[in-house]
């Protein structure tokens, strides 16, 4: 039930984050209605799961509660992958073949490099 809890706690925290800075950077965006707000959510997602995992991997950062709150808790309502699903598929609806492949190579590119920015970075900064 603890466990619960705390994924419950950190889905609520990471919703709220996701609607806070994907809508601050798509009002900040003037390209039409190209979904960057989503990009950039799904792209920082992805840089702190893996700096969080990766601080457990190597140095038993946090404790099983702990990463267990920040990745399927904040991270796992922060990502939206669902909603990333959904915008290509609604670019397909509407014919527009450029934009969905962009923003499908886009996110998954952008995604597998946060992974390795944050592995490395997370590994550089706390070697000891």
């Amino acid at each position: 039930m603890y466990t619960w809890l705390i994924v419950g706690l950190g889905g609520f925290i990471g919703a709220i984050l996701r609607y806070l800075v994907s809508g601050w950077v798509q009002s900040r965006v003037v390209v039409g209605d190209f979904p960057f707000g989503t990009l950039s959510v799904n792209f920082l997602g992805c840089f702190f799961i893996s700096s969080v995992m990766y601080l457990s991997e190597y140095w038993g950062f946090f404790d099983r509660e702990t990463r267990v709150f920040l990745t399927i808790g904040i991270l796992g309502s922060f990502t939206t992958m669902s909603t990333f699903s959904y915008e290509a598929f609604k670019m397909l609806e509407q014919g527009d073949l450029l934009s969905m492949a962009v923003y499908i190579l886009g996110t998954i590119g952008l995604c597998l490099l946060a992974i390795y920015l944050g592995k490395v970075l997370t590994l550089s900064l706390w070697r000891v």
